[in-house]
């Protein structure tokens, strides 16, 4: 690659979400824009949200509330979010004939249920705006002199030297590294000055310790309530979707409890107890639960649960009820009935871990919020540098906040740089 490959106004080293977002927007603001992915294909990562779906954002009005999912660090997006929210993202996408829909918990999806499509609609603007788009250059190093970044090395020998005004890294963090999250972009934070707080997984699986729940791999739970406790207290608790996998389980909830029980783990032992029938109290479940068995009075116990149950969880409930599945409905005794309703209200799961960055969905941790302007997404150390994305030290539970958030900062964040040598 030669200098003047690099030649432009605002430099975007990353070709997720946030990196097409912030080139689009330094491009629309009269900058000549250069974006650099690593990858032979722009967006990689964004063809894998909401399984394929694309979960583009969340319809959530208030956004105090909106913000608030992002705990403590929700407060440093309001700029962001005034200058490109929710509302403003649907619009981007429907103005260019990509109609949206909103599902259950105010997921906003493309009515075709297509990431493609979400790709598409950038990829167009990207060309609409003239940016330059380089793909499979990874870069390799950066300069830093006088609180500017003056050079911009690549893998393949070439470099950039006072060819650029602004940077803009929005290079991601470290979940689905085989998507290119190789957590660069923390290096060259650090090499400026920047501050980068630890990263951890956020939003991924755990492993349970209980070996029998390969059984029931792919088995999808809906409308249950799951519960996390440490030396016996409730930590946090979630109603909704979950599913079983070979080691453990996963699910919207079990990844937005993630986070906590991973902190919770680094303290002790960490146990989850799941309600199949959340909407029953215990008493109302037993009820139920007697009238299946006097309707089923001259059955086997292993052939009255199929009302009760899905198929696959049945002998699991079975085994660990100690019941003998041959026996008669009408000789379970009291002690017996009570204690399968105890595994429905309460199966009693022990955590072992939470499974690494390459299951992730996002990263917890990042480039400390403290050394960035939030009204411009621009380094309180580095003058033309700028951060987007996941990078920042932002996360928030599933439905459409993540996505968001890289969405406003890389708009924000390339309009600024966009401007900022105009001034």
């Amino acid at each position: 690659m030669k200098d003047n490959g690099l030649k432009c106004d605002v430099l975007v080293i990353g070709g997720g979400p946030a990196g097409m977002m912030a080139a689009i927007a330094a491009s629309e603001n009269g900058a000549k824009t250069v974006l650099v992915e690593r990858n032979s294909e722009l967006g990689i990562k964004l063809m894998m949200t909401g399984k394929g779906r694309c979960n583009i954002t969340n319809a959530e009005t208030d956004k105090r509330k909106f913000l608030e999912m992002f705990g403590r660090n929700g407060k440093f997006l309001y700029a962001a979010f005034n200058d490109f929210g929710a509302s403003e993202t649907i619009n981007f996408f429907e103005s260019r004939d990509l109609a949206m829909k909103v599902e259950r918990g105010n997921r906003v999806f493309p009515v075709s249920e297509k990431a493609e499509d979400v790709r598409k609609v950038l990829l167009g603007e990207l060309r609409n705006n003239k940016v330059t788009v380089l793909k499979d250059v990874k870069v390799s190093d950066i300069s830093v002199a006088k609180n500017k970044i003056t050079k911009v090395k690549f893998e393949n020998g070439g470099e950039g030297e006072e060819g650029f005004k602004n940077i803009i890294i929005a290079t991601g963090g470290l979940s689905y590294p085989y998507s290119g999250s190789s957590g660069d972009g923390y290096l060259w934070a650090k090499k400026g000055g920047q501050k980068v707080l630890p990263q951890n997984p956020a939003l991924t699986p755990i492993v349970l310790r209980e070996k029998w729940v390969a059984g029931l791999e792919g088995l999808s739970l809906k409308n249950v309530k799951i519960c996390v406790y440490q030396d016996d207290k409730k930590r946090d608790e979630r109603f909704g979707e979950a599913i079983f996998t070979e080691q453990g389980i996963s699910g919207p909830i079990i990844l937005d409890m993630s986070k906590k029980i991973g902190e919770f783990l680094d303290k002790g032992k960490v146990k989850i107890l799941i309600d199949y029938k959340p909407a029953l109290t215990f008493s109302e479940l037993d009820l139920r639960v007697q009238r299946d068995f006097i309707e089923n009075q001259n059955r086997m116990f292993k052939n009255s649960l199929e009302q009760l149950l899905p198929q696959k969880l049945i002998p699991v409930i079975i085994e660990l009820s100690r019941i003998d599945p041959q026996k008669k409905i009408n000789l379970v005794t009291k002690e017996e009935r009570r204690k399968l309703i105890h595994l429905l209200k309460e199966m009693e799961l022990n955590v072992e871990k939470l499974l690494g960055f390459d299951k992730a969905v996002i990263t917890s941790g990042g480039v400390s919020l403290r050394e960035v302007d939030p009204k411009t997404m621009r380094s309180k150390l580095i003058e033309n540098l700028y951060f987007a994305g996941e990078v920042l030290d932002l996360d928030a539970p599933t439905g459409g906040y993540n996505l968001q958030e890289a969405w406003s900062t890389g708009h924000l964040a390339g309009k600024s740089a966009a401007l900022s040598y105009a001034e």
